[in-house]
Order: structure tokens, then C-alpha cells, then sequence
């Protein structure tokens, strides 16, 4: 964590938030700023949209937690939430709804570069893991229609599937295009053709 933060630290209580300020400032020079109401949490964060998001709660309860969290964009960053007590269900929500890091017993100074070490990493290891999980998923579905338009093009044209295979690849390196795109397209048209 060498490099300049954005910090946002959700904390309606002054003197909790203090200390907080004063460890970020002791390892690193990072724009922080607190936000003290609950109220308009997502607009605020969405104006400062910051690099990390703490939030520290004395006695969470999980509608709370699940609002704050949502709120703080745990998708879009990482989300380190501070508790000072916790129960397995307030556990589990944390976890559902996408913090990186949900560390109980509070937030002291001495331990707050390590929790931001980790859930920096946390989250730069689930985003990688949601893109994969993108890619496989829309490589599937192209799997799918390649298939749905081989199927077509055998039926109207009674040839192989190999055949019906070489015939959307030539198409598609003759105008320019993905496979996907033209069988996508042939699906679309023979179920336009099919309809009524």
C-alpha cells in the first residue's frame, strides 16, 4: 500500500472516528474523509468514490450491515468493516453481501494497515475471480447459440455438423465477423422464420 489512497471512513461517532484518522495518517499520507450520517451514504460515496471504504460499527444489526454495504459499492472496491462484536448471522451477511475484510473486537490503529493490506488483496482476488467467471459464462452461452445454429443449419440444408460448422466459420471470415456473431444472428432469423 504505497500509493496515495481515497479513504472513506463511516463513522457516526467523533470520538471512535478519531482514532481511525489518526492510524490511516500514521501509514500514509491519504485523502480521508468521514462520513458521520447514515443518510445519503451511496450519494456520498459515490461523490468522493473512494479507493477503500471502513466502516466501523460499535452494535451492528444486519439490516444495517447489509445497507452500509451495498451502500459502499463492495463490487466496485474494497470494504473493510470494523465490529465490535458479531453473531454467525451478522457474519454470514457481511460475507453475502461482499465486504472484504469483517474483522470483530473494533479497529485499533496498530492493526489497520494489515486489514487494508488484506482486504485490498481480497477483493483484487474476487474481481479476478468474477471476470473469469464472466468470460466462462459468455463463452457458454456463444457455445450455445454456435450449437442452437449448427442444429439449424443441418436441418434446412441436411448436412453434418462438421459441415454446418465450416459453412458459419466461412461466413463469418467473409464478412468480417465472430462465428458467434453470425450464429447469433441465424438463430434470431430461423426463429423469426419459424414464429406464427
Amino acid at each position: 500500500m504505497d500509493k496515495r489512497l481515497s479513504i472513506v471512513v463511516i463513522e457516526p461517532d467523533p470520538e471512535r472516528a478519531a482514532p481511525i484518522v489518526d492510524g490511516l495518517r500514521e501509514i500514509g499520507d491519504h485523502d480521508i474523509r468521514i462520513i458521520s450520517e447514515e443518510t445519503g451514504l451511496a450519494r456520498h460515496i459515490a461523490e468522493f468514490r473512494p479507493d477503500i471504504v471502513l466502516i466501523d460499527l460499535a452494535n451492528p444489526s444486519r439490516d444495517v450491515l447489509e445497507e452500509l454495504a451495498l451502500a459502499s459499492g463492495p463490487t466496485e472496491r474494497p470494504v473493510a468493516m470494523f465490529v465490535d462484536r458479531s453473531d454467525e448471522h451478522l457474519t454470514r451477511a457481511a460475507v453475502e453481501a461482499g465486504i472484504s475484510a469483517y474483522v470483530v473486537d473494533g479497529l485499533r490503529p496498530d492493526r489497520i494497515k494489515p486489514i487494508l493490506d488484506a482486504a485490498i488483496a481480497r477483493f483484487h482476488m474476487f474481481q479476478r475471480m468474477r471476470a473469469e467467471l464472466a468470460t466462462t459464462r459468455a463463452a457458454l452461452e456463444e457455445r450455445k447459440v454456435i450449437d442452437r445454429a449448427k442444429a439449424v443449419l443441418m436441418k434446412a440444408r441436411g448436412i453434418d455438423e462438421e459441415a454446418a460448422y465450416a459453412l458459419l466459420r466461412k461466413t463469418a471470415m467473409d464478412q468480417g465477423k465472430r462465428v458467434a456473431e453470425i450464429a447469433q444472428q441465424l438463430v434470431l432469423a430461423a426463429g423469426l422464420l419459424s414464429c406464427g
